[in-house]
């Protein structure tokens, strides 16, 4: 009778973890900025719109599909993104964006509380619907 009922609350947990999995929106991360991030050809070193910067040692960057990129993978290339900045100053997250997406915020970022919600706004649009073609 235990195994029964060992395999039951098993069953029952992972129906649990499917049916929360299937609820889960992902929201917009905080503090970000938009920019185009040009990798170098010897990353860490990158260009944030123009100007030159790092990535810090252990930085994520993860693609539409919300998988990890290594920066290597990335070496050479221009990238439309959103990226936060850890407390050293160095670029620690970064998020890929495609042209479009990039379009939508880009123009909305500004430093007042208005703009950053209306950034915010889409980027919290631009993330459920990554995760409403993800979840079909």
């Amino acid at each position: 009778m235990h195994r029964w009922t060992r395999t039951a609350l098993v069953g029952l947990s992972l129906c649990a973890n499917v049916a929360f999995a299937q609820n889960f929106v992902r929201e917009a991360p905080k503090d970000v900025k938009p920019a185009i991030i040009a990798v170098s050809a010897t990353p860490p070193l990158i260009t944030v719109d123009g100007k030159e910067d790092r990535l810090s040692p252990g930085a994520r960057v993860r693609d539409r599909n919300n998988m990890l990129v290594l920066s290597g993978a990335l070496a050479g290339k221009s990238l439309y993104t959103v990226y936060r900045r850890d407390s050293a100053g160095l670029v620690h997250e970064v998020w890929l964006l495609n042209e479009e997406e990039y379009g939508k915020v880009s123009g909305k970022y500004s430093g007042d509380g208005e703009g950053y919600k209306r950034f915010a706004e889409l980027l919290n649009l631009i993330w459920a619907a990554r995760t409403a073609f993800l979840l079909r």
